[in-house]
C-alpha cells in the first residue's frame, strides 16, 4: 500500500522531492513509476515534482547549440509573442534582400507553420506578393492538407504585370491537395463595379470564401514607389502623395492602413476588391510574413492592428519592433 510523505520541511520530505526530481528529469521516468519505486500514490509523486522545482532544488536551463545561436532566437519570440500578443513568432537570422533567394528561408520558415496549423477542412487564404510566391514554392506535396486555397485579393491590370497570382493559387492547391478558388478581378475598380463584383454570383463567392477563411498568409507592402502596387501600375505617385498624407505605413491585399493599424478610410477604400481588413481580424490564424527594413513601419502597424496573430520575419524586424512596442512616437 503506498503511503504519503511526512510532513514539509522534514529532511526525508526534501529526500524524497529530490529523488522523484531526479528519476522524472534525468531518468525519465513517469509520475506511475515515480510513485511506484517511492511508495506514494501517483498524485502526490506529481507534488513531489512540483514541490523540488517550487523549492529551487531543480534548475532547468535551456541552452541553443552553439552552431545554431545566429538561427534560432527562441527567447526574442517569446518577446515579440508578448509585446504584440501574437499566437506564435519565427525569428531568423536571415535577412531577406528583396530577391526571391532571399525570401527562400521566410519562405521555409511560413510552410512549417502552416504545416502545424492547416486542416483538412481548412480554407487558405492568400494575398498575391513575392512573399506568398516564395511560399507556394517551398511547398511540398503530404506536407499539410486543406480543403481549398483562395485568393483574397483582386490582381488584373490594364498593364502587363505578372502577379504570380496563378502560380501561387496552382501550386498551393495542388500541393495541399485542395480546391483553387479564384478572385477573376481587378485589384482597384470604380466603387459602382466593387458592389456589382461582390453581388456577382461567381465572384462573390470567391469573396465570401475569403472572409471566412480559416487560415490567411500574406506580405506587407510599404507606401512607396518600392512596392508591386506601383511597380504593377496599380498605383500613381499622385495616389501614393494621398495615402501618406493620410497617415498611412502600410498595406494588406490592396487596403491601406495606419500606424496604429486603423484602416485608411480614403477614396481608394471604396474602389479595393479584396477582404477588408476587418475580415483579416477576425481570422483565427493569420500568417505574416515579411522582413528587411523597407517593411519595417508596415510590419509594426500590422501588429499593432491585430492583423496578424503569427509572425515570420528576420532578427533585425524583430529587434526594431521591439524597441518600438510601447507607442506611436517612435514609429
Amino acid at each position: 500500500m503506498a503511503t504519503e510523505p511526512s510532513r514539509p520541511g522534514t529532511a526525508d520530505d526534501v529526500r524524497l522531492a529530490l529523488r522523484a526530481a531526479q528519476l522524472y528529469h534525468l531518468e525519465g521516468a513517469t509520475q506511475a513509476e515515480i510513485a511506484a519505486k517511492l511508495g506514494v500514490s501517483r498524485p502526490t509523486a506529481g507534488r513531489l515534482i512540483a514541490r523540488a522545482r517550487a523549492q529551487g532544488l531543480v534548475r532547468i536551463e535551456i541552452s541553443v547549440p552553439d552552431d545554431l545561436r545566429s538561427s534560432v532566437h527562441t527567447d526574442i519570440e517569446s518577446e515579440i509573442e508578448a509585446a504584440f500578443g501574437l499566437t506564435e513568432a519565427v525569428v531568423l537570422g536571415d535577412i531577406p534582400d528583396g530577391s526571391p533567394s532571399g525570401l527562400q528561408p521566410l519562405a521555409r520558415a511560413a510552410v512549417g507553420v502552416l504545416t502545424r496549423r492547416l486542416q483538412p477542412t481548412h480554407t487558405l487564404g492568400f494575398t498575391w506578393g513575392p512573399e506568398t510566391i516564395a511560399v507556394a514554392h517551398e511547398l511540398r506535396t503530404k506536407s499539410a492538407h486543406c480543403a481549398r486555397v483562395v485568393q483574397l485579393d483582386g490582381s488584373m491590370t490594364s498593364f502587363d504585370y505578372q502577379t504570380g497570382v496563378d502560380y501561387t493559387l496552382g501550386r498551393c492547391a495542388m500541393q495541399l491537395q485542395a480546391t483553387p478558388v479564384r478572385l477573376h478581378a481587378p485589384l482597384y475598380a470604380d466603387p459602382a463595379t466593387v458592389i456589382a463584383l461582390e453581388q456577382d454570383s461567381v465572384l462573390g463567392r470567391a469573396i465570401a470564401f475569403g472572409r471566412t477563411a480559416d487560415v490567411m498568409m500574406f506580405g506587407v507592402g510599404p507606401v512607396s514607389t518600392a512596392t508591386t502596387l506601383f511597380e504593377g501600375s496599380y498605383l500613381d505617385t499622385a495616389i501614393l502623395d494621398e495615402l501618406r498624407g493620410l497617415g498611412a505605413v502600410g498595406e494588406i491585399g490592396g487596403r491601406f492602413f495606419h500606424a496604429d493599424g486603423s484602416d485608411i478610410a480614403g477614396s481608394l477604400a471604396q474602389r479595393t476588391v479584396s477582404v477588408g481588413l476587418d475580415a483579416i481580424r477576425r481570422c483565427p490564424a493569420t500568417v505574416l510574413i515579411s522582413g528587411g527594413p523597407v517593411k519595417h513601419e508596415a510590419v509594426l502597424g500590422a501588429l499593432r492592428g491585430g492583423l496578424a496573430k503569427i509572425l515570420v520575419t528576420d532578427i533585425e524586424c524583430a529587434r526594431w519592433l521591439l524597441e518600438r512596442k510601447e507607442g506611436l512616437s517612435d514609429a
